[in-house]
This record gives C-alpha cells, structure tokens and sequence, in this order.
C-alpha cells in the first residue's frame, strides 16, 4: 500500500472522529474532536513505545539476559540496514512479537516469553525479521495511531449515545446509528492499513531471514498458540502484534473485520517466495 493510500486512510480516520464530534456538540464539538486528535497524535508521537509496553505489561531487556536472542537481532538488524532496538519482554505465554517506537533511532522489538520458549531459532529469526521489516517500513508508529484512533473514535460514539449533544438532541436515532456505524467504519480503516502493512512486512522480513519457509512455519506456531494460550491485552494494542493475540476470542463473522489477515493466506505467499527461491538457486 503506498503512502499516499496510507495518508488519505489516516485523514479519513480524523475527519471521522471530527464527524463523530460535531453529530455529538456541533460546529463546536468538531472543532474539539479534531484538536484532540491532533493533541493525541503529537502524544503518540513522543510517548508510544512506553504506553505499548505497559498495555503488554512488558520490559526492556538487556544483552546480558538474553545474549542469543540479542546476537540475533543484532544480526538481523545489520541485514535491514537498521540501528539497534531496543529489546523487550512481555511475561506471556503465548508465543508472539511486536515493534513499536517513533523512529529508526527508538525503535523497540519485543517479544513473550512463550516465544523464546516455543518457537525454533529458525523460526524465530523470521519472526524477529517481520518485526524489523515493520521498522524498516515505519510501520510501528502508524499502527499505533490508528489503533489509538480507532479506539477513540468508538469511545466517542458511545459516549455520544448516551449523552447525546448538538444539533442532533431530537434526533436519538441519529446518535444510535452513529454509536453502530462510526467504530464499524474505523474498524474498516484501521484493517485496510493493518492488513496490508502484515503482508508487506512478511515479505521484507522474508528477504532479510533469508528463510520464507521459516517465517511461515512460525505464523502458523503463533497462530496455534494465540487460540490455546489466551494473552490478556486491550483489544487496541492487539493489531500490533504479529499474530491476532485475541484469536481465542474471535472466530466465524469476526474474522471479517480482524486487522491481521488470515494466516493461510500470509502462510502461502510465504511459501510462493520460498518455491521462488528454490528454482533461482
């Protein structure tokens, strides 16, 4: 998805929760929306990779703790091109990583505990890999936004369904088809950036791995993890993680609307690049 795509995607999500806004207080209430989804934006900004981290209830790792998993990603790291993260571990036994951070220069990759306990190194490093290729792609603060943003926007609909505001006070119906629909239309936005931001970073990650096959066989680990093990995370730092870690929870109609996109899928253009890149050796 290029990032003209990405920006108009990011705009319509504001001017949403500008929508939302003046439905609920008007001329007025817009004015605000948009002035605190700007305030929030600035914020994310400077203080994402913290709050990421406290919503996994993760910590930040030294080398002398994990002197493996820091050699690899320091490996894999010089491959893409990219200063050192940070690195963290969030206390799950559920195997799963994500990135998070501003910039190239604070950058952080975490990952659970159940990935350094479940996952094969060969499998690892492809897992490592996407979440470098989300940094290579600065995909790590966008993703952030747009969850924050969805979540905001889905707050402020509820609380216009129960306080109502605006022009819209004699009309109730308004306000309820409001509450429905605006989280549904974020919702939309947010997994038409989501989705394809995974599929891009599968295949970069692939390239930097040098393994497809090995990423592959890893999403489909952490696809069985995420329904057998249950992680207890809020449902808008989920989409930053490399697989859905409220797979347990979700299932038949909510597939439609899941910000990753299905394994299978990602599991068999992995594949394709492997088979490619047999028949070029």
């Amino acid at each position: 998805m290029s990032n003209f795509k990405v920006f108009l995607l990011m705009a319509g999500m504001t001017a949403l929760f500008g929508a939302v806004g003046g439905l609920i207080g008007g001329q007025a209430g817009m004015m605000l929306a948009l002035v605190f989804a700007a305030v929030m934006n600035v914020a994310m900004y400077w203080m994402s990779a913290g709050m990421v981290l406290r919503m996994y209830r993760a910590r930040t790792l030294v080398r002398d703790e994990a002197p493996e998993l820091y050699d690899m990603v320091d490996r894999l790291r010089r491959r893409a091109g990219l200063p050192m993260p940070t690195l963290a571990i969030a206390p799950h036994a559920q195997p799963n990583a994500f990135a998070t951070g501003r910039d190239y220069d604070h950058a952080v990759v975490c990952v659970t505990q159940g990935l350094l306990d479940l996952v094969p190194r060969d499998e690892l490093e492809g897992v490592i890999a996407h979440e470098l290729a989300h940094i290579r792609n600065r995909d790590m603060l966008l993703q952030t936004v747009t969850a924050t943003l969805a979540g905001a926007i889905g707050n402020l609909a509820n609380f216009g369904l129960f306080f109502g505001g605006g022009d819209e006070d004699d009309n109730p119906f308004a306000l309820i088809g409001m509450a429905i629909l605006a989280p549904i239309a974020a919702m939309i936005i947010q997994m038409a950036i989501s989705r394809q931001r995974e599929f891009s970073a599968d295949a970069l990650g692939a390239q930097i791995s040098g393994r497809p096959a090995g990423l592959a066989n890893a999403l489909r680990r952490l696809e069985a993890g995420a329904r057998s093990l249950p992680m207890h995370v809020t449902p808008a730092a989920a989409p930053l993680a490399q697989v859905n870690p409220l797979a347990a929870h979700g299932g038949g109609i909510s597939r439609l609307f899941s910000t990753h996109p299905p394994t299978e899928e990602r599991v068999a253009r992995l594949l394709a690049m492997q088979e490619e890149v047999r028949l070029a050796a």
